[in-house]
């Protein structure tokens, strides 16, 4: 879904509809597109049409280089990136839902957090900081519902920073992302906006809808109304 994102990204006349056949399957569960073939297809033919915003992400490939690349779904800096990283090297024999589990607490276990500076169309935090999530959907890693109020044709990421949390916090935590009941937390903060930056001493993994790019520094603007995606049709009840 990315890579096709990237070719047909802001082209007049181009509709996406997707049929889910990955890991993951995030993208289309805040839209209400079915996971079963039948019902993607039928969305695909006989749905409607809906704007949607995409990201513009610009950091540093792993080759050094700086690099401007589109995202739909959710981008993030720090163990997220990581994490996605190990799903994709350790294979999905598992499943969408517990390979990204397991692969949360495996990384986790030896993540050491770092101090990072994010911007927020222009408010800015820094700390020491395990992830930064940059939401234009909800959902990430199998149906973890990290951003349960992100709108994706509203113009404005959700930004979730997740602070200093302790191995019991995780353990007492994720089972209530899976539902959008983690927020608020002590150790976390949301915040909106339209133009993200990060950055921080060491080079941060920076994920793309479950894609490793590059590392930070990176900057992440929202650019509305650059899809059209083939959406379920609206109830006519």
């Amino acid at each position: 879904m990315n890579e096709v994102v990237n070719g047909i990204a802001a082209l007049e006349g181009v509709e996406l509809a997707i049929v889910h056949r990955g890991t993951g399957g995030d993208f289309v569960r805040t839209f209400g597109i079915p996971h079963g073939i039948e019902g993607a297809l039928d969305v695909a033919c006989n749905g409607s049409t809906s704007a949607v915003d995409l990201g513009q992400a610009t950091l540093r490939t792993w080759a050094g280089r700086e690099e401007t690349t589109w995202f739909a779904n959710v981008a993030s800096a720090g163990m997220s990136g990581a994490i996605a990283k190990r799903v994709n090297e350790s294979g999905k024999a598992l499943g969408g839902k517990l390979s990204y589990a397991w692969s949360t607490v495996a990384v986790f276990a030896r993540w050491r957090n770092a101090q990072v500076t994010v911007s927020v169309d222009g408010e800015e935090r820094s700390g020491a900081m395990y992830d930064v999530i940059v939401a234009n959907g909800r959902y990430l890693g199998g149906g973890m519902k990290i951003c349960p109020d992100a709108e994706p044709a509203d113009g404005l990421f959700d930004v979730l920073l997740i602070g200093d949390i302790s191995k019991r916090d995780l353990v007492m935590t994720l089972p209530k992302i899976y539902p959008g009941k983690h927020l608020p937390h002590p150790k976390a903060e949301l915040l909106r906006g339209a133009r993200v930056t990060i950055d921080a001493p060491i080079a941060l993994p920076v994920q793309l809808d479950g894609e490793q790019p590059g590392t930070t520094p990176a900057t992440f603007e929202v650019v509305p109304d650059a899809l059209r995606l083939r959406v379920p049709a609206p109830s006519s009840n």
